[in-house]
């Protein structure tokens, strides 16, 4: 048992799950959320904070990825986007088919939303093969993007690091990779939809109201990122100012929008990754 309730996950590194991938990815993905996790780090947001685990089983899924349980409960996966793309949607219901009426062992995380689910992290338990972490064994098959979603905070930050690798292989949802910052004509082409960028950014214009991270020359097209005050403030808290976010790459995500040109409203401080630089986020 990890600390507070949740199931020890094997480690041996030879082994595989059932669905094909390197026993310690699901092992990454499942520390990252258990509840003994939360307790030794200095703070946790309301949102983030588990319940003690239970068990149930999958009984069918619902639109999005919905887990309806044997139990009657419905719930979604912490941390997880779920697909717009309709054959990467058929995808990833096919990979979740595989647990229907498996033992899943469910760690709920904050309140119910407006349709009355609570998220969670699951961990398929079938026989004698590894667990497997549903949210992580998504990810790790490039079915879905890691994301905190409408909280302020990404309760499974190692879920960005299960990322690294379908990205690197361009798998499903990283076919192609993430789109360019200058890449207006495809931004727009993705208006109305949640997206990754990556990007340079070459001017921060910092307003009363809000900030503006822009990643194309004046009179080029390209992305324009829009910081709320509180989430700016957020931002400097972590060491993300601008001064120090001129001139880095980093990557993006969230809904494209179009207005003079395309832009994306950042949603919170985990819709941000410096991967180039002096300073990346501290968390």
């Amino acid at each position: 048992m990890l600390p507070g309730g949740g199931h020890e996950i094997s480690s041996h590194g030879s082994r595989t799950s059932r669905a094909g991938a390197p026993a310690l990815v699901w092992l990454l993905a499942a520390a990252c959320g258990a509840p003994g996790g939360a307790s030794s780090a200095p703070r946790v947001e309301e949102a983030c904070r588990p319940s003690a685990s239970r068990d149930d089983r999958l009984a069918e899924i619902g639109p999005r990825g919905e887990l309806r349980l044997a139990s009657g409960r419905r719930a979604v996966l912490s941390g997880l986007r779920w697909p717009d793309e309709p054959a990467l949607d058929a995808a990833a219901r096919t990979w979740l088919h595989a647990f229907r009426d498996v033992p899943l062992v469910l760690t709920e995380r904050g309140g119910e939303d407006r349709w009355g689910r609570r998220r969670a992290d699951a961990i398929g338990i079938a026989g004698e093969a590894e667990p497997v972490d549903l949210a992580g064994g998504l990810v790790a098959a490039g079915l879905a993007y890691a994301d905190a979603g409408e909280a302020d905070t990404l309760c499974r930050p190692a879920l960005r690091v299960v990322e690294a690798a379908p990205r690197a292989a361009g798998l499903g949802l990283w076919a192609g990779g993430p789109l360019a910052a200058t890449d207006a004509a495809a931004l727009s082409g993705r208006a109305g939809r949640f997206t990754v960028v990556e990007g340079r950014i070459l001017h921060v214009g910092e307003r009363s109201a809000r900030t503006y991270l822009d990643f194309a020359r004046r009179g080029e097209q390209g992305l324009t990122v829009t910081v709320q005050k509180r989430s700016w403030r957020i931002l400097s808290e972590h060491g993300l100012s601008a001064a120090t976010l001129k001139g880095r790459l980093v990557r993006i995500r969230g809904m494209v929008e179009i207005g003079r040109g395309p832009f994306i409203d950042l949603a919170g401080v985990d819709g941000i990754e410096v991967i180039e630089g002096e300073r990346a986020l501290r968390r």
